[in-house]
């Protein structure tokens, strides 16, 4: 499948005259806990020729490409992705740390993955995380019984606010990493550890009954960051002037062309 995600990859490039910086796995597959029929969820960031970038008309900064069933494909700009960094965007933060990576072409995968080091907004990202988490919750895991599969949803978000907590850095992207860490009581462990196993080997975990001991887990966090994440400062603003260094510097590499 990896081969098949190169060659769309580079389709792409050559269709649409772009290159390709990073393309990574986001989702369950990055997670570590994919089902049977999880699809492939490719994110890449991308660049333009410099010409694209000299109008005044707004342009499209997405490229979407639903292949099929089992694969979906969608990448940013490399001036939306800049701007979205800047903000601390966990999404983009999540495509830096996924453990499978598809292309990482040039320099600019790097170059982020060191800025994101310096530069990364704690406040901004447990609000993301919290939000996600709460939002599946409600979602998902109301009633006596619940799909099962959803708590990983609400956990793996719950779990990356601990984290950000405990170690001041951005948070892993694989569930397992963040479970060994950040769980300590051996009960609720054990129970989590079980749904992961089940998960990972293929079973189709469906609706049964609530997990009392992880829904009151999750409901103390909620109340616990909820308080936390208003006390936090919002850390140091990334200086405009680098990223326009950075956005400069990568389209004069991929496309050999002198911006001075």
């Amino acid at each position: 499948m990896k081969d098949k995600i190169i060659l769309k990859l580079k389709e792409i490039e050559k269709d649409e005259n772009v290159k390709i910086l990073f393309a990574v796995e986001s989702g369950s597959r990055a997670w570590g806990f994919p089902s049977k029929d999880s699809d492939y969820d490719v994110r890449f960031v991308y660049v333009r020729p410099l010409e694209w970038y000299l109008s005044i008309d707004d342009k499209r900064e997405v490229l979407e490409y639903p292949i099929d069933d089992l694969l979906d494909i969608s990448g940013w700009d490399l001036k939306k992705a800049l701007s979205l960094f800047r903000k601390s965007n966990p999404s983009l933060i999540e495509w830096l740390k996924s453990p499978i990576i598809y292309l990482d072409q040039y320099s600019f995968m790097e170059k982020l993955i060191n800025l994101s080091k310096e530069y990364y907004s704690l406040k901004a990202s447990i609000y993301h995380y919290l939000n996600m988490a709460s939002f599946n919750y409600k979602k998902h895991l109301q009633g006596s019984t619940v799909n099962t599969k959803k708590y990983f949803y609400v956990l793996r978000p719950i779990l990356a606010c601990s984290w950000i907590e405990d170690k001041k850095t951005l948070p892993p992207v694989e569930f397992d990493k963040l479970l060994d860490s950040q769980v300590d009581d051996q009960e609720l462990y054990s129970r989590i550890a079980e749904l992961l196993k089940r998960k990972k080997s293929g079973v189709e975990l469906d609706v049964e009954e609530r997990i009392y001991s992880i829904h009151n887990y999750l409901e103390e966090q909620f109340v616990y960051y909820k308080n936390y994440v208003k006390d936090l400062e919002d850390g140091e603003r990334l200086e405009l002037l680098i990223l326009d260094g950075l956005f400069r510097d990568t389209i004069k590499e991929c496309w050999d062309v002198d911006l001075h």
